[in-house]
């Protein structure tokens, strides 16, 4: 007889629901959220069972991620999807326990308001500006934002200071208030393609101490060029005096000629590098 059909008299006992549901931050997006779970809400009132608390939680992770993904559309690069879940999660646990059935409200729309504001709240937390600064900010744009639909065109100072109430100096002095300086990640990649193989923005950050490659190797073949007619000993006497620092009785002592000796051949080695260098000034500027 085919599967399909029963037989007559036959009954066929209902299968139990498991609660075992998957991890709930893993949300596929074709879930959503049962028509009817008032039982499973009565249910949970009475007992506060933590597999149903974890299945009503299962049930509204598609919110959650509807929701992070419409804040993130606002947020810097920074932030990732998954940290604004993560959030939206115990906002939606606390939503859970303060739901009151009895008081009517569909509990998405109560929900919803709890894990937007559960995300939020973390943003703030982690916001090195203060709230002032943002409040000021928030003015300022909003003031532009005015001025330029009714005359078309970018407001000036004088216009801005106007549509505020404030003198133009009080007007300056609100916009160095309202200007933080923003704090960058070197670690962040250059481009947006988050691979391996993406260079980092540390790796193209200048470093003013360093000296310049191409300045270096000038100077290099300068100075080979300079000190080319110089003897051995001149030029151990150079290295002796400038980078040791050894003074001119030293220097004699270890290449046994007196320091006066040494002294009139220091002022000889000064006369013929600066002869070299005027050589090589005026082969520069011809």
């Amino acid at each position: 007889m085919p599967r399909c059909l029963k037989e007559p008299g036959s009954t066929t006992r209902p299968k139990k629901a498991s609660r075992t549901k998957p991890n709930p931050l893993i949300v596929s997006q074709n879930e959503k959220p049962s028509d009817n779970l008032d039982p499973i809400w009565k249910e949970y009132k009475q007992t506060k069972d933590p597999e149903l608390r974890n299945l009503l939680i299962e049930e509204h992770m598609l919110l959650v991620r509807k929701i992070s993904e419409r804040l993130l559309m606002t947020l810097p690069k920074s932030i990732e999807l998954n940290d604004l879940i993560s959030w939206g999660v115990f906002g939606l646990m606390d939503a859970i326990e303060g739901y009151d059935l009895e008081r009517g409200i569909k509990f998405k729309t109560y929900c919803s308001t709890r894990i937007r504001g559960a995300i939020l709240d973390e943003l703030r937390s982690q916001d090195w500006v203060p709230r002032l600064v943002r409040l000021k900010a928030h003015q300022i744009n909003k003031a532009y934002k005015v001025l330029e639909e009714k005359h078309g065109r970018e407001p000036t100072d004088f216009e801005m200071a106007q549509e505020l109430g404030m003198s133009i100096e009080d007007y300056g002095n609100l916009q160095k208030e309202s200007a933080p300086k923003t704090i960058y990640s070197l670690n962040e990649k250059w481009d947006e393609h988050q691979n391996e193989e993406s260079m980092e923005k540390m790796e193209l950050v200048e470093d003013k101490n360093s000296s310049d490659p191409v300045e270096y190797l000038n100077q290099k073949d300068i100075l080979m060029t300079i000190t080319r007619t110089l003897s051995r000993k001149e030029k151990l006497i150079i290295v002796m005096y400038y980078y040791e620092g050894l003074t001119m009785k030293e220097i004699g002592n270890i290449l046994n000629l007196t320091e006066s000796r040494v002294c009139q051949i220091h002022s000889n080695i000064v006369s013929k590098l600066k002869v070299q260098l005027d050589k090589i000034k005026k082969k520069l500027l011809l």
